[in-house]
């Protein structure tokens, strides 16, 4: 992992440096805030550790900037002259945490260590929505929250597309929201079973196995073993598995000590309204426009549709109405078996250099890909895979990159765009 160091004084500088030194960070350090910025806009950074105090610019000004080159980067302030309100504006900011000067160098390490599993795997979002107006989303929302005072292993099983893996961030963040946590998609599991590195990455956190009915059947005796390993005790473990699909008889009795049911798009009719509407919001700041309002026929369109999808079919439909609208208002929907195929549309990238633009285009275009590709597959990462030329693990790996939910969409709403 990649760190940048920024820090005038030439001595404590390369004491840190030392420290670091035949550690998993590949540190670079440098003396002024200018140059700092130059290395961000060189190549990306898992975490910044800057002073407060700096020739030219502040350690706050250059969280401010870093932060907007590279917005999920981990930051660490460090000063002997910090007063409460710098501390205050630094979380502000964006810092994860404020070092005083002096330091004791074993207390560096241990935050870096902390920061590296939440670089690795960032917990959700605490403010990510949650509609819950339904009947049957209440019922979930209330086992949820008796769940939360367990750290019984859970399976939530439902149709694909239902906000599996949604619920599964909702207990996560009811639990411990600071905690790492990581979705991976059982399919993508071989016989080796899960990496060690990364369920000692995870220690304190979750880690969410979604599609469990796709788990290959080599793979399922390696996992148990590391579920009753020490790495594996010392987290919580989540799966998903389809409303009818099998489970393992050894991962069964390890996973399924608590498993809840996720309702369908069709059970919540009372929350589709909310949705749609929060949908709609996110899909027009994407494309950095005003979200657009639904007259009472478009509400009156989505409510008597029998809805056979989940929040994936709803979402298609939000994104093709989104783009061929105009004006302000929606007052009816597209039939939802047009099969419009919409064109490739990006946001234009904020001015800079060319290669810099081309490879910010690039990444949504490959994001779009992606999305598209998944939906296409209904959700199955393997025919997803197949139909994208990769291997089931580069699939996987680019969804990660993405901010992509790797098993299901979200019952409620989409992640944040990264």
């Amino acid at each position: 992992m990649d760190l940048l160091l920024v820090e005038d004084k030439d001595s404590f500088r390369r004491l840190l440096s030392q420290a670091l030194a035949g550690s998993i960070w590949q540190v670079e350090a440098v003396a002024d805030p200018q140059a700092a910025l130059r290395a961000l806009e060189a190549r990306p950074f898992q975490v910044l550790v800057t002073d407060l105090r700096l020739p030219g610019m502040s350690g706050l000004e250059l969280i401010r900037r870093a932060r907007r080159l590279h917005p999920s980067l981990r930051v660490v302030l460090m000063s002997a002259f910090g007063e409460p309100k710098d501390i205050v504006e630094a979380m502000r900011l964006g810092a994860d945490d404020f070092l005083p000067k002096p330091f004791d160098l074993d207390a560096f390490l241990a935050l870096l260590d902390r920061l590296r599993a939440l670089v690795g795997a960032p917990p959700p979002d605490p403010a990510e929505p949650w509609i819950a107006h339904s009947a049957a989303m209440q019922a979930l929302d209330a086992a949820l929250r008796q769940a939360a005072a367990s750290s019984l292993p859970v399976v939530f099983r439902g149709p694909r597309g239902s906000g599996r893996e949604r619920s599964a961030r909702r207990l996560h963040t009811l639990r411990h929201p600071a905690a790492p946590y990581l979705s991976l998609a059982a399919a993508t599991l071989g016989p080796e079973g899960p990496d060690p590195r990364l369920l000692q990455l995870l220690q304190g956190g979750t880690l969410f196995l979604g599609g469990l009915e796709h788990l290959a059947p080599v793979a399922a005796t390696p996992l148990a073993q590391a579920m009753d390993g020490p790495e594996g005790r010392a987290l919580e473990w989540m799966g998903s598995v389809d409303a009818d699909g099998p489970l393992a008889p050894e991962i069964a009795q390890r996973i399924g000590a608590l498993e809840l049911r996720v309702p369908s798009l069709g059970e919540r009719r009372e929350d589709l309204l909310a949705l749609t509407r929060l949908l709609l919001e996110q899909a027009a700041k994407r494309e950095g426009r005003p979200a657009p309002w639904l007259e009472r026929s478009a509400e009156r369109q989505l409510l008597e549709h029998p809805w056979p999808g989940n929040v994936r079919e709803l979402e298609v439909l939000v994104g093709r109405t989104l783009l061929f609208s105009e004006g302000r208002a929606i007052r009816a929907f597209p039939d939802l078996g047009l099969g419009l195929a919409a064109p490739l549309c990006l946001p234009w990238p904020e001015p800079g250099g060319l290669d810099a633009m081309l490879k910010v285009v690039a990444q949504g275009a490959e994001a779009q890909l992606l999305r598209r590709a998944l939906g296409e597959a209904g959700g199955d990462l393997p025919r997803a895979a197949e139909a994208l030329g990769v291997t089931l693990r580069t699939l996987a790996q680019r969804l990660r990159d993405h901010g992509i939910p790797l098993e299901d969409r979200d019952s409620s709403l989409p992640r944040k765009e990264p």
